[in-house]
């Protein structure tokens, strides 16, 4: 294998890891929060996607326009699916709040399904995306490049958002005590709100992103992905979002290099994922960054 080669490789794998990641990091936060795992973050994901699909083709919107207005509107059913199906169970014991993000789940799924239909999609690229540069010896897409790029622009805004303002603090506070965060003046479900909120945009970002890169869009596309990024926020110690973050970029390394230096196992790239998770739980079950349990954070 040349080194252009293996570059190309190392560059794919940084876009999906990338992509792991900002599912991940969605998943982590909500499980920092509420020690709730989101089964409905992978139809998260797919909405984003078909958002643009339907903003560029039915609304005519430019694609960037209809990217933003995409992750914005993802943003808001993130909201709704937290007042509608998880608020409610706030006080409920866990296992009912995780019966809930499974009927969530199922039940966006086949929405899409009725709505969208099962018929796979083409999906718009734009022609600044598919135009191959020559960077030493190496064929790049932009897209390759666009994505880490904006997935870690997006990572920074978050990092930004929970560490430097108020509602991050009070995000991290919950994540401690919510019972004592609550009696201190926090507005829990506000804050909670944003979290879902948050993590729904980055979602979105990345299901519009994976669209870009896999053009093909159907309803039940977020499900293997949406597993991966929980592998991976496990993986990096979930409830931690800079372990999500490593999570997601050593899983897609891992995924493409199996694939390039052993092309024979390509069909069994998905078990090695799998198979990471058992062997993580095993041994070190809090994930490389991931607190005790009696740290609670």
């Amino acid at each position: 294998m040349t080194i252009e080669i293996f570059l190309q490789h190392l560059l794919n794998g940084l876009t999906l890891g990338s992509l792991y990641a900002l599912i991940a990091i969605g998943y982590t936060m909500v499980y920092g929060i509420l020690r709730l795992i989101n089964f409905a973050h992978s139809e998260i994901f797919m909405l984003g996607a078909y958002f643009v699909f339907w903003g560029v083709t039915l609304f005519h919107l430019p694609w960037p326009l209809a990217l933003v207005a995409a992750v914005a509107a993802v943003a808001l059913v993130g909201v709704l699916v937290d007042r509608v199906a998880y608020r409610p169970l706030r006080d409920a014991p866990r296992i009912s709040a995780l019966i809930s993000a499974i009927g969530v789940s199922f039940f966006l799924q086949n929405v899409a399904i009725v709505l969208f239909k099962a018929i796979p999609r083409e999906v718009y690229r734009p022609e600044w995306l598919e135009n191959p540069m020559i960077m030493g010896g190496v064929r790049v897409l932009p897209l390759t490049l666009f994505v880490p790029v904006l997935s870690l622009l997006l990572m920074l805004g978050l990092m930004y958002i929970v560490y430097h303002t108020k509602p991050g603090l009070g995000m991290r506070a919950i994540s401690k005590d919510i019972e004592t965060s609550a009696l201190m003046g926090v507005p829990v479900n506000s804050i909670i709100a944003l979290t879902f909120g948050l993590g729904s945009a980055l979602a979105a970002a990345s299901g519009i992103m994976w669209a870009l890169r896999y053009p093909q869009l159907q309803p039940i596309m977020g499900v293997i992905p949406g597993f991966k990024a929980f592998i991976a926020a496990v993986f990096g110690g979930i409830g931690s979002i800079p372990g999500a973050v490593i999570g997601g970029l050593v899983l897609g390394f891992l995924e493409i290099l199996i694939v390039a230096f052993f092309p024979d196992l390509a069909g069994y790239r998905d078990a090695f994922a799998f198979v990471l998770l058992i062997v993580v739980l095993l041994v070190k079950p809090t994930g490389l960054l991931g607190a005790r349990p009696e740290e609670k954070v």
